[in-house]
């Protein structure tokens, strides 16, 4: 039964529409443009620069139907159809000294985004190396971080081991964050990102914009930076794979990655099938 409202389908992209090597499923690349060939909204929210949502963004043919990007973790949003930045945000500049330091300090990875380059200011590891793998994009690295950043940055990017993120998080939020937020996307990663920016925020001024209620949202997702978007909906989805915190803070959790859970929240939630 085809339902009467437009719904917004809300997708995470690594560990939620994509499976463990980093695809889409078939069945749920067919589900997914089957409800938007009736209407509804797709739109795809992570904390991946934007470049590193373009194949999917490409696969799902968001630009034929209209759908959206939310990336940076909400720092930028962009219409598929007509390319335009719906919002976006930016960090202040003031910052990247201190960040730069305590990266030095403490061995972690420190990076930011221009055009279509990561652009490292320190020294590599796994993590980073990860975080270009996953989004397809090459490293630049730069000898000297704070002299080459003259750009507006949308976010920056840290890494460190997981067994020392969560005091590294809990430290650069005593320093910063009453001027940015501090979160983990991963639990290597540490998101630097512009004060009052997650998912849930900017998903709110799209919506605003577009004219569409929230009870009419559905997110789903896996990562620390999605239980924002999860507490937000109307239908707040974890998959099975995702993290216990998140979990918790969900209305319904799907079937896991690898087991097209994003088929299953469809049926369920906007085609009203049992």
């Amino acid at each position: 039964m085809k339902s009467n409202e437009t719904k917004v389908l809300v997708l995470d992209i690594d560990g939620t529409l994509t499976n463990s090597k980093k695809q889409i499923t078939e069945n749920t690349k067919k589900s997914i443009i089957h409800i938007m060939e009736e209407g509804h909204i797709v739109m795809l929210a992570s904390g991946r620069p934007t470049p590193g949502m373009r194949k999917y963004e490409k696969e799902l043919e968001l630009e034929k139907y209209g759908g959206y990007l939310l990336s940076f973790n909400g720092a930028r949003i962009i219409n598929c159809r007509t390319g335009d930045i719906v919002f976006q945000k930016t960090l202040p500049p003031v910052i990247l000294p201190g960040l730069y330091k305590f990266a030095d300090e403490n061995n972690c990875g420190l990076m930011t985004y221009l055009s279509d380059n990561i652009i490292l200011g320190t020294r590599s590891d796994e993590y980073v190396e990860l975080e270009a793998k996953i989004n397809g994009m090459p490293i630049k690295e730069v000898a000297n971080l704070l002299s080459f950043v003259d750009f507006e940055m949308n976010k920056c990017l840290m890494t460190a081991p997981i067994e020392k993120a969560p005091a590294f998080e809990e430290k650069l939020n005593e320093m910063y964050g009453d001027i940015i937020s501090v979160y983990r996307s991963e639990p290597f990663f540490i998101e630097i990102m512009p004060k009052g920016v997650d998912k849930a925020s900017s998903l709110n001024r799209m919506l605003a914009a577009v004219g569409l209620k929230r009870d009419n949202v559905i997110c789903c997702g896996d990562g620390f930076n999605d239980m924002t978007m999860i507490r937000y909906a109307g239908i707040g989805v974890a998959m099975a794979n995702a993290q216990e915190k998140v979990k918790q803070a969900a209305d319904f959790i799907t079937d896991s990655n690898d087991e097209d859970g994003i088929v299953k929240v469809i049926k369920k939630f906007i085609l009203n099938e049992s």
